[in-house]
């Protein structure tokens, strides 16, 4: 990829990361995408993510045709690795070759799988939105670049400011989906609720004009035949405006209240 196509490239995956706001949205798939664009924007060997999404719960996604082994890459980190140290310090690491003096020196067990694999360099960007770290994207780069043609080579320090533009946008990307997601179901309780507040109201309406009593009274009516049935106010409401309820076991010992 030559760098002006990279540069579009790179413009066009931006804008797409930043399209999180779908019915169908899959954090998972999401991540595998953006994974994908990572590898192909830098010229990798393979990419995973290390994702939280700012929970207990750790999730490890990887992509490309060697899933398995970024699998691997990502689930060994556990005993220290540049993902690891990335979401302990909400920081880059910086590329690190993969030899005794480099990695070798700071992950001894991740750089030992990394070399039966055939990475010679990694590093990682935090997915951080403010002060809330969401995961890691982690890069493997292979020694020779594998099947990577000389204008799909990309330097080290480009790659890092590649993949952290990316991890930016799936950040500002998750966060607009959970906002979006957390006032839709926000709106939808309230909406509830504004649908049992009238129902209610119908069903005291419908209650104090047949027995000529007072709204107050037609409502201890109703709470008094929920509680005893133990149903939900607004579906013992629903069955008065709809008339499913005998009027006599409304009634309090069978006559209107006074």
């Amino acid at each position: 990829m030559r760098d002006r196509e990279r540069e579009l490239r790179l413009a066009d995956v931006l804008v797409q990361t930043a399209d999180t706001l779908t019915e169908d949205f899959d954090v998972e798939r999401y991540l595998e995408w953006l994974a994908d664009r990572c590898k192909e924007l830098v010229g990798a060997r393979g990419v995973g993510v290390m994702y939280t999404g700012g929970e207990d719960t750790v999730r490890v996604i990887p992509c490309g045709g060697e899933r398995e082994a970024v699998r691997g890459l990502l689930e060994i980190q556990y005993h220290g690795g540049p993902c690891v140290e990335s979401f302990g310090t909400g920081q880059p690491v910086a590329p690190t070759r993969i030899c005794p003096e480099g990695a070798g020196a700071r992950w001894p067990h991740f750089a030992e799988r990394a070399g039966e694999q055939g990475v010679e360099e990694t590093y990682a960007v935090p997915i951080r939105r403010g002060g809330t770290m969401l995961g890691v994207l982690n890069v493997f780069v292979a020694a020779g670049r594998g099947e990577q043609g000389p204008e799909d080579e990309v330097p080290s320090g480009l790659g890092l400011r590649i993949a952290q533009a990316l991890a930016d946008a799936a950040a500002m990307g998750l966060h607009n989906h959970r906002t979006h997601s957390a006032y839709r179901v926000l709106s939808e309780q309230l909406q509830t609720a504004l649908d049992s507040r009238i129902h209610v109201e119908q069903a005291k309406g419908v209650l104090a004009e047949r027995w000529q009593t007072g709204m107050d009274e037609a409502f201890e009516v109703l709470r008094r035949y929920a509680r005893r049935e133990q149903q939900v106010i607004d579906s013992v409401a629903t069955q008065v405006i709809k008339g499913k309820i005998d009027e006599n076991e409304l009634r309090p010992g069978g006559s209107a209240p006074s």
